[in-house]
């Protein structure tokens, strides 16, 4: 199976993975919804029971001084058809109603949520109201005789009363109509009882009043119960990101240290590797060209030479581990100085030209002129250029073609490109390559098969100078990797540091001459990148 095959199989059981992850939690949440209700005296989460009599209570609170108030004006104006002592007893009795109700809300909210029986005292809170509304009821239902005067004011109270009180228990539906429907039975009663039509239409009306202000105040607890739900559900959500970051940051430091302690590792056991393989390597080699005479079976010399050639090989993988590994580490310090681009190129084109040549290989360079220097660590970009080169010609077939070019980009940097008319890359392993042993179905495939690291190095080495990296390929047409330097590493783009006394020297008449190249690489820029 390839790697294409792989990531696909591992893609579909992620996703698969995911999806039996969504429907365990929907179906918990299913659950725990049905038990909240069966918990539930009024159908909604216990949580939402609390909220909706807090909200109760402090409505009420809020305004017990509008209601105050109203009771007081009310019971002025009803004194000129009811009596002074009439009037003055209803306002004392429906304030004292108004007091109880105060208390009863002050003391349900220093009662803790925990010990609170909710069903007890949504009842308290009913019956409240209920003789709530029925002093209101005894009020609009005394009046002797109804006039023109005293009829619109009992509807004008009545319209009040049901205002305020849909508004102010709302979140409690079944108090609502505690308050409010005695107040709307006595009017409607009071005017029918008239026997005329002008009664008749001012009953309906109080009646279709009450069923508007009823449709309100269910609307009003619907939104209540909504942005109590979303508030839930924000919780719940917030939670859930806090606990899903808590698991994430902590995988990621475990994820870290394994990293730092694998970097460690290899670092430490560099040298316990490198001692016998420069052994292996010194030994073979002097069996191989037969230094102390030659070997009595020529055999004997082809495998000093096999075994000459794997140490090599094993030698060049343990360096580029390392090398990967101090990147990762962040202990991969570039010593920086001004090259060529260009020459740099120009000799990896030299150490591989004669691989190249052996497959049939041609290698095409084509290199901008006058190229500046470059700010940067030769020994990173020389590897960069060999890794790349050396991934051209192992996946390019004989016969095949390599372009090497150098020169400048669209925003004053350098580049430098590697094309070969090789196999190419399937858009899905692009980034499969570009991982640390990472490699493509091509190149498992391949006779001259790798660790996977040539290209992470090369990125990585690149990226330490704060570069670009780009890769495009297609399959059975060829791949070509992109580097860029930043106008930044350009010598000839940065402001050389003067000398102290070269601000006071006289200027020499005539025009001013750039500096030197000597000039320019004295000084070094004021800037370190990547570290």
């Amino acid at each position: 199976m390839n790697t294409a095959a792989l990531t696909r199989e591992h893609e579909a059981d992620t996703a698969a993975d995911g999806s039996v992850a969504t429907r365990r939690r929907l179906a918990a949440q299913r659950v725990r919804e049905a038990r909240d209700r069966l918990t539930s005296t009024t159908g909604t989460r216990p949580a939402f029971d609390y909220e909706l009599l807090r909200h109760f209570a402090q409505n009420r609170l809020s305004a017990s001084l509008v209601v105050l108030l109203l009771v007081g004006t009310i019971g002025f104006f009803s004194s000129l058809w009811t009596g002074a002592l009439t009037a003055g007893i209803w306002t004392s009795a429906v304030l004292l109603i108004h007091a109880v109700i105060i208390a009863k809300c002050r003391q349900f909210l220093r009662e803790s949520p925990a010990t609170a029986n909710l069903r007890a005292w949504r009842t308290r809170f009913i019956i409240l109201d209920l003789f709530y509304g029925l002093g209101w009821m005894f009020n609009l239902a005394h009046p002797i005789g109804i006039d023109d005067g005293s009829g619109t004011f009992m509807l004008f109270v009545m319209l009040i009363v049901v205002a305020v009180s849909s508004m102010l228990a709302s979140s409690l539906p079944t108090a609502v109509f505690a308050a409010t429907l005695p107040v709307t039975a006595a009017i409607a009663l009071d005017f029918m009882l008239t026997g005329t039509m002008r009664g008749y239409i001012l009953a309906m009306m109080a009646v279709t009043a009450q069923g508007y202000f009823a449709l309100l105040a269910y609307r009003l607890y619907s939104t209540t119960l909504a942005t109590l739900q979303a508030r839930a559900e924000k919780d719940a959500l917030i939670g859930e990101l806090e606990q899903a970051k808590a698991i994430s940051d902590d995988a990621r430091r475990r994820a870290e240290a394994a990293n730092i302690a694998k970097s460690r590792f290899l670092a430490q056991m560099s040298h316990e590797l490198r001692t016998p393989l420069n052994a292996i390597l010194g030994f073979s080699e002097v069996m191989k060209n037969e230094i102390f005479g030659g070997h009595a079976v020529s055999t004997y010399k082809d495998y000093s030479g096999d075994i000459h050639s794997s140490g090599e090989h094993l030698l060049g993988l343990i360096n580029e581990i390392l090398d990967l590994s101090r990147i990762e580490a962040g202990r991969y310090e570039l010593n920086e100085e001004s090259i060529s681009l260009a020459h740099v190129v120009e000799d990896c084109h030299h150490l591989l030209k004669l691989r190249a040549s052996n497959r049939g290989i041609t290698i095409h360079d084509l290199y901008e002129p006058q190229l500046p220097r470059l700010w940067a660590d030769e020994r990173a970009v020389r590897q960069i250029c060999l890794n790349l080169l050396s991934n051209a010609i192992k996946f390019t077939p004989q016969g095949g073609e390599i372009w090497l070019k150098v020169g400048w980009t669209a925003s004053g940097g350098q580049y430098m490109s590697v094309k070969d008319t090789g196999s190419g890359i399937a858009e899905d392993e692009m980034p499969i390559v570009l991982a640390s042993f990472g490699q493509g179905s091509n190149s498992i495939k391949s006779a001259e098969q790798g660790a996977g690291l040539g290209l992470p190095i090369a990125k990585n080495l690149v990226d330490l100078h704060s570069g670009t990296f780009t890769l495009k390929s297609k399959l059975r047409v060829g791949t070509e990797v992109v580097v860029t330097f930043p106008p930044e590493r350009v010598v000839s783009g940065l402001a050389p540091m003067t000398e102290p006394d070269a601000e006071t020297a006289p200027q020499a008449a005539g025009p001013a001459s750039p500096p030197s190249e000597r000039t320019r690489m004295r000084h070094r820029p004021l800037f370190r990148v990547g570290t």
